[in-house]
């Protein structure tokens, strides 16, 4: 078996201690660490990069969601139709932000904010609806994601839990995210950082820890849907023309603050420039030229799409490609068993120096069934 091929939180619970990590921020692991058996990478990668699973629930409380009744734009933005070349804007990008090619989209509605508490709340009183994060992961469909032949973890660890970040306390390698992500139990959308925290007061914070597959339910609920990559995209940009951040290409770091990041040394000390340390009240910062709030910072999105790390080269035409819908299957070669969809827009844990999440051609992915403290989603609708 080869364990570079897993994610850091199977491998980890496999091996025996229970922590957790991914997206580079700073939180304390509260059990016992074996870093011998975490996979060293020559660069550290960003936020949603290499993220470990969250494991898949026994059942999907999802899957007998109606839709609601607030089929209005309420909270929406029209977001134009447009041609604009996606991908790769600067030296930060990724091999999978290449080639930049040219794409056209429909014109659609979009949420202004991100999902807040208060939506998500108000859609889970009138369903019943029981996330990923607050179910026993299911091990016959957990072990689709590993390479044949894994041995079951035991079951003390396949609890309801989902993963939080905690911060170190002095520098740290980068390549090791066990040292600021935790597996937490009891860890969920209403306790995003775990047993003891709320989210009382923060009905107008985005809502975290939420899966895929809670995303999609919402959406359903809401007679909505989530963006497809390229829609994410095109609407991030504002109607910007190649520049690097939704704002244009002044640094993050310049000026006043723009978005919710990390500031500082990651994944120890955070300045709070911006004044948050982790999630912001939605529309804290200023709208991008769309009007949309925080498609740069706070938490990443989900987006529709399959994640494959060598999609853009396959719709690469000289006319161009309209409305793409991603590729047909996922495939990341990092872990190649896992079906993984794309994030979007960078969190309250990215950094310049580290993550550049929030560059707008920046693409993440993770596996669907995935919660964390710093993953949430937007609708749209046509």
């Amino acid at each position: 078996m080869n364990l570079k091929k897993i994610s850091p939180v199977l491998l980890i619970m496999i091996a025996g201690p229970m922590i957790f990590s991914a997206c580079k921020q700073k939180e304390k692991a509260k059990t016992a660490v074996v870093t011998s058996v975490v996979p060293q990478k020559k660069k550290a990668v960003c936020c949603e990069s290499n993220i470990p699973s969250r494991f898949k629930p026994t059942s999907l409380a999802g899957a007998a969601v109606m839709a609601g009744p607030d089929t209005s734009h309420d909270g929406m933005v029209w977001i134009p139709a447009g041609t604009f070349r996606m991908g790769a804007d600067n030296s930060q990008a990724e091999k999978d932000e290449y080639p930049k090619h040219q794409v056209t989209v429909d014109g659609f509605w979009m949420d202004r904010t991100e999902v807040t508490n208060a939506q998500f709340e108000k859609f889970v009183k009138a369903t019943g609806y029981i996330t990923t994060a607050e179910q026993k992961p299911d091990w016959n469909v957990l072990k689709k994601q590993l390479p044949p032949g894994t041995e079951k973890p035991a079951d003390s660890l396949l609890v309801a839990a989902s993963l939080v970040f905690v911060p170190s306390k002095q520098p740290v390698s980068l390549s090791d995210y066990s040292q600021w992500w935790t597996w937490k139990k009891g860890a969920s959308w209403k306790h995003p950082h775990g047993p003891g925290s709320d989210i009382k007061g923060k009905g107008h914070y985005p809502v975290t820890q939420v899966s895929y597959d809670d995303a999609i339910a919402y959406c359903k609920w809401a007679g909505k849907r989530l963006p497809t990559e390229a829609e994410w995209e095109h609407a991030a940009r504002g109607g910007l023309k190649d520049n690097i951040y939704p704002w244009g290409n002044e640094k993050v770091t310049d000026g006043k603050p723009k978005a919710n990041i990390w500031e500082g040394d990651f994944p120890y000390r955070n300045t709070q420039r911006d004044q948050f340390y982790y999630t912001a009240p939605v529309s804290s910062f200023a709208p991008n030229g769309y009007g949309l709030y925080d498609v740069a910072g706070n938490v990443w999105e989900w987006c529709a799409d399959l994640y494959d790390y060598r999609y853009y080269s396959t719709i690469n035409k000289p006319e161009g490609v309209k409305n793409p819908k991603g590729p047909s299957k996922s495939y990341d070669p990092d872990e190649p068993y896992a079906i993984k969809r794309v994030v979007r827009g960078g969190s309250f844990l990215c950094n310049d120096s580290y993550c550049s999440g929030f560059r707008v051609s920046r693409r993440m992915k993770t596996t669907e069934d995935s919660g964390m403290e710093h993953l949430g989603f937007r609708c749209v609708k046509n």
